[in-house]
């Protein structure tokens, strides 16, 4: 049984008494929300029942989509269409980076941006680099790449200069997913600056995190360790299907502030689309 199933089957078979709210907190926190989270969440539904002389199942799961309504913050990614657009996709390795940067080019070509480059610059990775040289070639997309161990500020350089310095044109930037310190992912930023700085000064700039929405509570320290290193601007969430439970959405908003962009929800390029947060909350708690 998936988790939408499970909290609704919840709500169906037991009143709404102590056992019934504990148990729905325990099932929160399986469903990535944390622990701390999902207490705070229930209580304040048993105060809003209360409150409002809610005594059904049905009425309280209502009440609990308001709740979390406030922690499915969705954002657009604004691009310039008259100017350079630099995207950075980050993300530790295996979260579906690779294939979210080719997926973010169809969706932007399809909405009208023209002159687009797939940098490879996971050269850390020599499997990651004909990973998307092969997405480039079947979505006939433009990549440049180096060899394997070769500086990824400089395959953005090159990047940024087939696209054209004065733009219009997109830049989606793959990156290494070795990179687990804040240290280290200051040092490869501070390098990817220094080149914009250089190279594309006007350029619209964002900072995009991939993550698996498979790894639950990992998903968050990944978050945490990206974020306070280089202040995203929103994440990808990949991989999100009917295993995935969902609720690290709710948590990036509630702890870090950060926007859920698009989700990915298959391998093919139409998997890919912005995040709805109403169809969310609804799959979340089985409306």
């Amino acid at each position: 049984m998936g988790f939408a199933d499970r909290i609704k089957a919840l709500f169906k078979k037991q009143a709404l008494d102590d056992d019934a709210f504990e148990d729905l907190a325990d099932l929160l926190v399986e469903g990535d929300m944390g622990a701390a989270f999902a207490v705070e969440i229930v209580d304040s539904l048993k105060a809003l029942c209360k409150k409002n002389r809610v005594d059904n199942p049905e009425g309280a799961r209502r009440l609990l989509k308001e709740l979390l309504r406030p922690y499915t913050l969705k954002a657009e990614l604004e691009l310039d269409k008259n100017a350079l657009n630099i995207c950075l996709l980050l993300g530790v390795n295996g979260v579906g980076k690779t294939t979210s940067c080719a997926k973010l080019a169809v969706w932007e070509r399809q909405r009208g941006v023209e002159n687009i480059v797939l940098a490879a610059g996971d050269t850390f990775r020599a499997a990651a680099v004909d990973q998307l040289k092969i997405h480039g070639q079947r979505a006939n997309i433009r990549v440049v790449a180096q060899h394997q161990g070769a500086d990824a500020a400089a395959v953005l350089w090159d990047s940024i200069e087939a696209v054209g310095t004065q733009g219009p044109g997109l830049v989606i930037a793959d990156t290494a997913g070795r990179m687990h310190t804040r240290a280290d992912l200051v040092k490869e930023l501070e390098k990817m600056n220094k080149v914009i700085a250089q190279r594309a000064p006007g350029a619209v700039y964002r900072k995009i995190l991939v993550l698996d929405s498979t790894t639950g509570q990992n998903g968050m320290r990944q978050a945490e360790t990206f974020h306070q290193a280089v202040r995203l601007d929103g994440v990808i969430l990949s991989k999100y299907d009917s295993t995935a439970k969902g609720g690290m959405v709710l948590s990036l908003a509630r702890q870090f502030g950060l926007a859920t962009l698009f989700v990915g929800t298959g391998e093919g390029y139409a998997d890919f689309a912005p995040f709805d947060p109403d169809g969310f909350l609804d799959d979340f708690i089985g409306l």
